[in-house]
């Protein structure tokens, strides 16, 4: 019962965006995470990972958000090991979501919340993780296309308990407003991306013109 409250309350504040030129919801994203979280900044510690529950509002201006499908658990293994069993270091999962937007314009600003957990494995995991996570905007269909994408990190400590919270909040995804009717197919997709964590390759340096 509790979870299906905490969804239907999620839903109706979401119905709040417009197509105004204003933040498209009187809530603040602190106050849709009250809503969505049950006020909690926390939670039990669950051996499993929970699912993500979405806030869809059918709304075209602000897309509901989703986890990508197999994106949903980053688990970190000892060197040269694959993480499962005694060789798993540290897990994490996404658990919770919530989104507001606004437009100006012809571009829309979206802010999204996501809240995870952190697991320590057997192998022993490090006291300070990054977690990695990417945001996308995305027009579905047969052939999916991206129109925009970033990714993010956010530093999780680990203390004794071996399991802890985190929480991360994309405050600069911009798209343009989309046009011809393909609003309802927009959809934010969250997951995690080990690849934000690899330094970009320097860019390579200039050729030294010959000499005549």
């Amino acid at each position: 019962m509790g979870d299906n409250r905490l969804v239907k309350v999620a839903v109706v504040a979401g119905m709040a965006c417009s197509l105004l030129a204003v933040p498209a919801s009187a809530q603040s994203l602190g106050d849709r995470f009250k809503s969505l979280f049950g006020g909690k900044s926390d939670e039990p510690a669950t051996a499993a990972p929970a699912a993500a529950v979405p806030e869809d509002t059918g709304d075209l201006t602000c897309p509901p958000v989703t986890v990508r499908a197999g994106a949903s658990t980053y688990a970190v293994a000892a060197p040269g090991k694959q993480p499962v069993g005694n060789d798993l270091r540290f897990q994490a999962t996404i658990t919770k979501m919530a989104r507001e937007c606004s437009v100006n314009g012809g571009t829309i600003t979206a802010r999204i919340g996501i809240q995870g957990r952190v697991i320590a494995g057997p192998a022993g995991a490090p006291s300070s993780i990054q977690v990695p996570i990417r945001v996308a905007v995305v027009q579905g269909g047969v052939n999916e296309k991206t129109i925009a994408t970033k990714a993010y990190q956010t530093t999780v400590n680990l203390t004794e308990t071996g399991s802890d919270p985190f929480t991360l909040v994309a405050e600069d995804l911009v798209y343009p407003v989309p046009s011809g009717g393909v609003g309802d197919s927009y959809i934010f997709y969250i997951g995690f991306d080990p690849q934000a964590l690899k330094p970009e390759r320097p860019a390579p340096a200039p050729k030294k013109k010959k000499q005549p």
